[in-house]
């Protein structure tokens, strides 16, 4: 499989087909049986995991944040800057100020101090989407970006989507499993 910068390329199959997989495998978490895959000009292997993800702005399929945790929806976008940040760096204004960019384009502003554990799975999503945008991806990986929300915020999910690639041009690929969301 070849994609070209830019592309915006749409996964079907069904559950068990190995679609999350291949987006582990491109994102440097995945490990390859066999074969060999560049993403981004690298070499996919256990030495290139920490710089491709750097690189890679990935959505997972299920919450990777605990709900429990005591951190609001800006502070959980900024996780999105440490891969380039780092653990130990204070984020600086101008890095907040592109949390707060952002989360308006997804249209999350209003919600930025809300507690992480108390959006609505749609909501969730465009947190997630807004965090993986902040590290000002390459690359794009949507992991069944609308499983399990309600059918309106399906649509507008995807209408975002839409919205990031035409207006950032940035390599997406994404999976699901339903060709024809609600």
């Amino acid at each position: 499989m070849k994609v070209r910068k830019g592309e915006f390329i749409g996964i079907i199959g069904p559950n068990g087909a190995g679609k999350t997989t291949l987006l582990t495998v491109i994102n440097g978490l995945g490990k390859l049986v066999q074969g060999q895959a560049l993403v981004l000009g690298l070499p996919v292997n256990e030495r290139s995991g920490i710089k491709l993800r750097k690189r890679i702005g990935y959505v997972a399929q299920v919450e990777n944040i605990d709900p429990r945790l005591p951190i609001n929806v800006r502070e959980t976008v900024m996780v999105g800057r440490y891969g380039r940040l780092g653990l130990l760096h204070r984020p600086t204004q101008a890095q907040w100020e592109d949390v707060d960019r952002v989360l308006d384009m997804v249209g999350m502003a209003h919600l930025s101090q809300r507690p992480i554990g108390h959006l609505s799975g749609g909501e969730y999503q465009r947190a997630a989407i807004a965090r993986a945008l902040v590290q000002q991806p390459e690359i794009f990986l949507l992991d069944e970006p609308t499983a399990s929300i309600d059918p309106q915020a399906q649509r507008e999910i995807l209408s975002l989507i839409q919205l990031i690639h035409s207006q950032y041009h940035i390599t997406t690929l994404f999976v699901t499993h339903d060709p024809w969301p609600k």
